[in-house]
């Protein structure tokens, strides 16, 4: 095996490796990086760090070539010039929250796009996901309306029982 076979077959399994993570992840948000201080990445990627995301600078062919592999469609503009992925393989909304709280204060970090499940999501669908609680937040709200039925029972039955000790006394 020659140099360039080397170089060819090192690829195809960096496309390989790029492709499964994708292939797996819950969200996917594109981002323009350029105009970034190392402050502000640095940042962010402590930022990302905490809530699980891994944010990767992967050449466009590259991404191209995994998303290919995978069999998802997208628009070929969102891997035009510097882009970044902010990739969760537990909470979809993550990293659309992030980057869009992130990009307040730093003006030159630019949303392109994401996917959720295997589907492209436009830039405004990325800021509607922005705003939606995570998944913590959103565990939180199921289990207060599974509560509800059985805390409202609790009080018809306290309010039925004191009741009827008011009526013996």
């Amino acid at each position: 095996m020659n140099v360039s076979e080397a170089i060819i077959e090192s690829k195809k399994q960096y496309v390989n490796e790029i492709a499964e993570e994708l292939k797996s992840a819950e969200g996917i948000v594109a981002v323009d990086y350029l105009g970034l201080t190392v402050a502000e990445v640095t940042e962010l990627r402590r930022q990302l760090r905490e809530e699980g995301v891994a944010f990767r600078v992967i050449k466009n062919t590259m991404i191209r070539r995994a998303f290919d592999q995978n069999g998802v469609e997208y628009n070929e503009e969102l891997f035009h010039g510097p882009t970044a992925l902010a990739i969760s393989q537990d909470d979809a909304t993550a990293p659309a929250r992030i980057l869009k709280n992130f990009s307040k204060d730093a003006e030159a970090l630019t949303l392109k796009g994401g996917f959720y499940d295997g589907k492209e999501l436009t830039l405004d669908e990325v800021n509607r996901f922005a705003s939606l609680p995570g998944r913590e937040g959103l565990l939180s709200m199921l289990l207060s309306v599974l509560q509800a039925p059985v805390r409202n029972v609790a009080y018809a039955v306290k309010a039925v029982h004191d009741k009827a000790e008011e009526e013996e006394a």
